[in-house]
């Protein structure tokens, strides 16, 4: 029996599997502007080919890592032939949640604060939260808002920002150890039926900013740099 397909993503689409799982089908497609990749943009820019399933290879990397320090995350398994991975089931956090966290000022941040913070300032891996709404430009939102708003619990949010550092930390490492510096990157993160929140989505060179020697990475370059020597 073939999936059903349940949601059309930028960079990915769903299918509803028989077991109550999901699989997620890695594309080509990245977000950007004008045909200049930007992680923070909220629309699709350009397509390069074989991006999908580089992204997927280091979604797969880095979700057994966090697996294994005992960050809960949806990632159940993956077939690389075919550019999927199985998940378990998860709600958004309203109607959809990025979460970002920063370790230098630039891209969006920058932008906003740029009179305060000089670009590429260290930042002590800062966390900031927008809603995913194209139209809108993705909106900041902030721990207080998102209570309010009846979003998630506080409790669901200091979860949250704890897991986004840690496991920005287990990628940043692995960076440094390739010669690479991670800027910021993006997740995103669900809840089961308790409640419990999980990391879900991908982690991919397409939701990070990553330099070496001064320089941006682009994401192709990126998986290349990454697994040259993984």
């Amino acid at each position: 029996m073939e999936p059903k397909l349940v949601y059309t993503g930028k960079t990915k689409n769903v299918y509803a599997l028989d077991n109550g799982n999901y699989l997620l089908k890695f594309k080509d497609d990245c977000t950007g502007k004008d045909g200049v990749f930007d992680p923070g943009e909220n629309s699709v820019g350009l397509t390069i080919e074989g991006v999908g399933d580089v992204n997927l290879r280091m979604s797969v990397y880095f979700f057994e890592k966090i697996n294994a320090a005992g960050i809960k995350t949806h990632y159940v398994s993956a077939d690389l032939g075919n550019t999927t991975m199985e998940v378990r089931p998860a709600k958004v956090f309203g109607k959809g949640l990025e979460v970002i966290c920063r370790h230098k000022a630039v891209g969006s941040f920058y932008r906003r604060y740029s009179d305060y913070v000089e670009l590429g300032a260290d930042l002590p891996a800062y966390v900031e939260t927008t809603f995913k709404n194209d139209e809108k430009g993705d909106p900041l939102v902030t721990k207080d808002g998102l209570i309010v708003l009846g979003v998630m619990t506080a409790e669901q949010y200091d979860a949250i920002k704890e897991m986004t550092q840690r496991i920005t930390q287990i990628v940043a490492d692995d960076m440094k150890e390739k010669g690479l510096v991670l800027y910021d990157i993006k997740f995103e993160f669900g809840y089961d039926t308790d409640g419990s929140v999980m990391l879900i989505d991908e982690i991919a060179s397409g939701n990070m900013r990553v330099y070496k020697n001064g320089e941006y990475i682009d994401p192709m370059t990126l998986s290349k740099l990454f697994f040259a020597e993984a």
